[in-house]
Formats: structure tokens, sequence, C-alpha cells
């Protein structure tokens, strides 16, 4: 893990690198459970009906907490103030526990392990979201 007293450019490095990452992982999770979404309920016909099933649609609302994450990372790295060590190491481990597949689990954790079973493309995606992790500590 990185020192407490890690200067604050490594700091807003690391915590690009995650929101990078993350937006990644992002992409291809909304990209999985759009197809899904297509062979399952409907053809999505059009950019602007997938943002409203994005946005409102149950099928999509456990890709929300992920979201959720990269607008606090995002809003954190905007801020005039530079992120503490420690602040960036508990948003990392917030990823990490966020990024735990679970068969058992419920909400996104549940979600996330059904879309590894579906798309081996989810599979590789966490690969290099978790090698980046791993980059950071």
């Amino acid at each position: 893990m990185a020192g407490t007293d890690a200067a604050p450019d490594a700091i807003y490095q690391r915590l690009t690198a995650l929101r990078n990452g993350l937006l990644h992982l992002h992409k291809r999770l909304l990209d999985s459970e759009a197809a899904l979404y297509d062979r399952e309920v409907s053809r999505i016909k059009s950019p602007g009906q997938l943002l409203d099933l994005v946005l409102n649609h149950h099928s999509f609302a456990w890709l929300r907490e992920l979201s959720q994450l990269v607008v606090v990372i995002d809003e954190r790295l905007d801020e005039k103030s530079p992120v503490s060590a420690s602040e960036a190491e508990r948003l990392i481990l917030r990823t990490r526990g966020l990024l735990s597949p679970s068969e058992f689990g419920d909400g996104f954790q549940r979600s996330y392990f059904d879309a590894f079973q579906r798309d081996p493309d989810t599979v590789l995606a966490h690969a290099e979201m978790m090698k980046i992790l791993n980059s950071l500590t």
C-alpha cells in the first residue's frame, strides 16, 4: 500500500487510473446488459432508449452502484484540495469490495457474477481491472 506521505500528484494519478479502469469495466458491463436486454426483452433501437433504460429500467439498476462509485471518484478528483493517501486507500478498498462477484450474494455482486457467466468479455474486463487495482497497492 502507498504510504500516508505519498505526493498529491501520485495519489491523483492512482485515482485517475482507478477511475479510468472502472469506466472501461462499466462500459463492458453496460454492453453486456444491453445485449441481454436485446435478446430477452426487446431490441434497443437508439442510444436515447438505452440511456432511458439505464436510468429507469430495473435490469440496469445494479450498474448504478458502479456508476455512483465513478462519480464519487470524479467529484473528489475535481475538488481543489488534494486527496489524502488514506482517502485514496478507502476508495480503492471500496472498489475491491464492490468488484467481488458472488454466486450467493445479492445486489451488485450477484449481478456481476451473473455477467461473468454469460459474457467472457466481462471476465476479461474484470481481469484488467484487477491488474489496475493490484498496481495501485
